[in-house]
């Protein structure tokens, strides 16, 4: 039987539960597997902890540049590149376009057009403010050159490419570097591919972990530097992203997937199951079940049990799930929105009678799917919104990934001598407080020219 924990919140106190989640859950970089352990003494020749590994990296990089990159790629990816097949040529990126799937590229197509439409329609716009003797504005422009970070170490994932590209070329970037490691689930994979060309990429590079987020938050001869870099990836990815923070902007600092999903007596069990297996499978991966019904949430576990063997990833999404899951039997419907509040998932998922009037109680979340036929898969590939979301309990302060990420802004005023005679005596006794008198000198020499 599926062993995943329970918490009965009309006897128990459900924060020891949330404490342990939010630990296994958080990029601490202190958390990993056997093999990865047994990897970096591999590779390093001493035991050290991820953050360790990241910073090792990061800085040598910085410091030899593109010899360290392809020695990494050996040490750690087992590929032998060079400066000229770090880069996927557009040979290979036109080929595997001409020999795609029709009906793949035809989903791409129409996949990108809901993304388009609505992150168009989300995107800030110019804002002009008319003040005394003058204006104010705030003013929009897209970042120049931008890294988009595919993971491809257990799965292909051209959604992710669609997720991150488009919000991007929406903002009007110029210059995408797409980063995906030298895998048969990466830069060897045909859809990966074909959806760069589709989507009118074509700076492809077989890298991937620390030492490809390094190659292009610094700059290599074979990797030009970028100005920001986004996307989900393994733990070493996101502390590498952590680590470059302020040489280049990020999106954020993304840990495993994460789904709450609240019911009441109106959910199908079946339909439930199947969301809790959904982010199970990303392994890791974190499904917590919430309702103030029992014998819905009983049944629910019944199903899961019973279906886990029926999936492809099965066996991992059930580790996950005894792992990083939970079932939650709250009080009432308050509490319920209380705890996914406290949680501040990746993912909620309101499959109730009125899903609406929860979600409005509801502040702390990436994602909000309403009603039973809202699946989170939904919005994974193809609704419009980026998939690329807080995770970790960071949904307290971030949001999506989306085309205004990709924005940065900037301040424009100008003032006529009304203007200014108008902010002079506030700017003058301020200046003079802070003892700053240039500041002061500089308001009060404009007021004598014209005086």
């Amino acid at each position: 039987m599926l062993n995943i924990p329970w918490v009965d919140c009309r006897s128990e106190d459900p924060s020891h539960l949330l404490t342990s989640l939010r630990r296994k859950l958080g990029v601490q970089g202190d958390i990993v597997s056997p093999a990865s352990r047994a990897k970096t003494k591999e590779v390093f020749g001493e035991e050290l902890t991820p953050s360790q590994v990241v910073e090792r990296i990061c800085r040598d990089v910085q410091n030899r540049g593109l010899a360290a990159v392809l020695d990494y790629s050996v040490r750690i990816d087992n590929v032998a590149l060079d400066g000229e097949s770090i880069r996927v040529p557009a040979s290979e990126l036109e080929k595997a376009h001409r020999d795609a799937d029709p009906d793949f590229l035809a989903a791409v197509r129409r996949i990108r057009a809901n993304i388009e439409r609505y992150q168009k329609a989300i995107l800030h716009r110019d804002v002009l403010v008319e003040t005394v003797g003058g204006f104010l504005k705030e003013r929009y422009r897209p970042v120049r050159r931008v890294a988009v970070c595919v993971p491809g170490g257990a799965a292909a994932y051209p959604s992710t490419l669609l997720m991150t590209v488009v919000p991007a070329q929406c903002a009007g970037v110029k210059e995408i570097a797409v980063l995906v490691p030298p895998t048969k689930f990466g830069a060897y994979n045909p859809d990966i591919l074909a959806t760069c060309f589709e989507l009118g990429v074509h700076e492809v590079y077989r890298l991937g972990g620390a030492h490809g987020v390094a190659a292009l938050a610094y700059g290599t001869e074979s990797t030009p530097k970028v100005d920001k870099i986004v996307g989900p990836g393994n733990l070493f990815v996101a502390l590498a992203k952590k680590y470059v923070f302020g040489e280049v902007d990020i999106d954020s600092i993304a840990g495993p997937s994460e789904v709450v999903v609240i019911v009441d007596s109106t959910a199908t069990p079946e339909f439930v199951a199947f969301d809790l297996m959904a982010q199970a499978e990303h392994s890791p991966g974190s499904s917590v079940l919430i309702g103030w019904e029992e014998k819905i949430l009983r049944e629910t576990l019944r199903i899961l049990d019973s279906r886990l063997q029926d999936m492809e990833r099965g066996d991992l999404a059930r580790s996950a799930l005894e792992e990083f899951g939970a079932v939650i039997l709250a009080k009432n419907a308050e509490q319920a929105c209380e705890l996914t509040d406290e949680i501040a998932p990746e993912h909620v998922h309101v499959a109730t009678a009125n899903p609406e009037a929860l979600a409005e109680r509801i502040d702390n979340a990436g994602a909000i799917f309403l009603g039973h036929f809202t699946p989170v898969a939904l919005g994974d590939y193809a609704a419009g919104p980026s998939h690329v979301l807080p995770t970790g309990g960071t949904a307290r302060f971030a949001g999506p990934l989306s085309a205004n990420d990709f924005l940065h802004a900037t301040s424009v005023l100008q003032f006529t001598q009304e203007g200014l005679e108008h902010l002079a005596e506030d700017v003058i006794m301020l200046a003079r407080r802070e003892g700053l008198t240039a500041h002061l000198a500089s308001v009060e020499v404009r007021r004598r020219r014209n005086n």
